[in-house]
């Protein structure tokens, strides 16, 4: 699943972004009603566009689509200043607009969760599990029964990552060296691999004497 935000502008760059994820081998596309620019859905001050604007831009994606397997996830942040009943009657209005999964954002209890479930159960629906977030950090049979059927955590990378980082500098500050950190560090020739560094090495290696043979073939080619 890949967040393509707002879309990036209005319904002529929703069907452009549509087109290139899918072209990019995504299995899923979600888009939102925010206003541009957006922020994060479990910040405060969100507001979002007129849900006429936000079901055109879904129909739109639909549209632009190549295949059906391709999916549509159609996500609200209507609940941050409208309320959870008109989040519910966005996401039953981006089902009608041919959305294949609903994704309303930051339900701030068990029982908002359960509601959504309940009157929009009849689609997949998303939940985005952000540690220390607004919504319930539950286990993966509470999320199912309470109706979704799909979770995403796309903060739990970063805030492991920032936890590490003070661990790590926080020790070479008090001590003035990284020798106590051993353990808390990947192996770098195992993490150059991870980051394709091979792939570089090897290209630079095949390509190395290139620019001396195309200046030795320029340099014969005006000779003659």
């Amino acid at each position: 699943v890949c967040d393509a935000d707002t879309g990036f502008g209005g319904l002529l760059n929703v069907a452009h972004t549509v087109k290139g994820y899918e072209a990019a081998g995504a299995a899923a596309i979600q888009l939102e009603d925010q206003e541009f620019p957006k922020k994060c859905g479990h910040t405060p001050g969100r507001k979002v566009i007129p849900i006429e604007q936000a079901v055109a831009k879904i129909k739109v994606a639909v549209e632009a689509r190549s295949s059906p397997e391709f999916l549509i996830v159609a996500r609200t942040d209507a609940r941050e200043t409208e309320g959870l009943e008109a989040a519910i009657r966005r996401g039953r209005a981006y089902a009608d607009a041919g959305a294949d999964v609903l994704f309303v954002e930051s339900p701030e209890s068990e029982e908002e969760m359960r509601r959504i479930g309940e009157a929009l159960g009849d689609k997949p629906l998303l939940v985005n599990v952000v540690e220390g977030g607004k919504t319930p950090q539950l286990t993966k049979q509470r999320y199912i029964e309470l109706g979704y059927q799909m979770a995403i955590y796309p903060a739990t990378g970063f805030l492991a990552l920032g936890k590490a980082l003070e661990g790590v500098y926080s020790s070479i500050k008090a001590t003035g060296d990284s020798l106590g950190c051993k353990d808390q560090l990947a192996d770098f020739k195992g993490f150059c691999l991870t980051m394709g560094f091979q792939g570089v090495w090897d290209f630079d290696k095949k390509h190395a004497d290139l620019e001396d043979e195309c200046k030795e073939s320029l340099a014969k080619k005006a000779r003659s």
